[in-house]
């Protein structure tokens, strides 16, 4: 290991940093996220809350007579946020018509295909001769998965999913308009739900790795008791004592959505915008996207070495 040294007199490649952040600043960045849920639950809202824009409309159905979604569909809206000179490239992918069915076997399927289609797209990118200088990143960083607030335990479909789901994406549950339950029922269903987690095997995000520090580790630790996230969106203000807040007004009070004492949005909210976006973007890349890497050059290496020589 090479010997630590300190500069004599001040060389300047402390800048390095800076001349990063440059440039990043110019390229802005990319996040994608997948929600994943039941028509009714408040995907849409949810999103337009985090990100305190009206991003995505709401995909149920308002009319008695429009079809019922036979299938899962996978639908993407992209927008770019420009904060304090920080641009995001946000793209969202919705997956309706999802448990809608009477019989939900399968309706995944479509869900995990789109997620390894990215990795695939973005493999044959990168493998191009001459390949783009910033590939164009689709692969999904984030996944919501939305569990209906019953105050009971997961359903049957919530286990397969988060399962399938864990292996090839970054999960996180949010339990979907929590102000439905008690904080007595709230809590219950959450210690019933980290349970069943951990007997079903479910890894979910954040992971440790060897290059956390202290804090990075006492963070992640914080939001394991948390998750899941027990969350209300509202994209209405409404008025608590003179000031205006996002909530929801009922006839016995007001949520509000940003009150850690009703919900857990501002929990949920700060750890995907402030605390772990960019080990979401990693951790895709790294984890998740590398283990379809190798699989898939594996596979191509023995389909090669299967073929019969030239000639023969």
């Amino acid at each position: 290991m090479a010997e630590e040294i300190r500069a004599s007199t001040y060389v300047g490649f402390d800048s390095i940093t800076q001349q990063i952040e440059h440039k990043l600043l110019k390229r802005g960045f990319q996040f994608n996220v997948i929600v994943v849920g039941p028509t009714g639950l408040g995907k849409s809202t949810l999103i337009n809350t985090i990100f305190a824009s009206h991003l995505m409309d709401s995909k149920g159905r308002f009319a008695a007579d429009e079809p019922v979604r036979q299938t899962t569909e996978i639908q993407t809206v992209s927008h770019v946020i420009v904060e304090n000179g920080v641009k995001l490239r946000l793209n969202i992918v919705d997956t309706p018509g999802y448990g809608d069915q009477v019989n939900n076997e399968g309706c995944w399927d479509p869900i995990i295909k789109y997620i390894k289609d990215q990795h695939s797209a973005y493999l044959r990118k990168e493998l191009t001769a001459q390949r783009d200088r910033f590939i164009q990143d689709t692969r999904i960083h984030c996944c919501l998965y939305f569990i209906n607030p019953t105050g009971h335990s997961l359903r049957p479909i919530d286990v397969i999913v988060m399962k399938k789901l864990s292996e090839v994406v970054n999960v996180v549950p949010v339990i979907a308009k929590s102000d439905t339950l008690t904080a007595e029922e709230r809590q219950a269903f959450k210690d019933k739900i980290r349970e069943e987690l951990v007997y079903h095997n479910i890894r979910l995000y954040p992971f440790d790795t060897d290059e956390d520090d202290e804090e990075e580790v006492n963070l992640n630790e914080t939001i394991r008791s948390i998750i899941p996230f027990a969350i209300v969106g509202s994209e209405s203000n409404v008025i608590i004592n003179g000031t205006p807040v996002r909530g929801r007004k009922n006839r016995w009070g007001v949520v509000n959505v940003e009150d850690p004492n009703h919900c857990e949005f501002v929990n949920l909210r700060n750890f995907l915008t402030r605390t772990h976006l960019q080990d979401l973007i990693e951790t895709t890349a790294q984890i998740h996207y590398e283990a379809f890497r190798s699989k898939q050059l594996l596979a191509l290496k023995e389909g090669v070495n299967q073929r019969p020589p030239t000639g023969q």
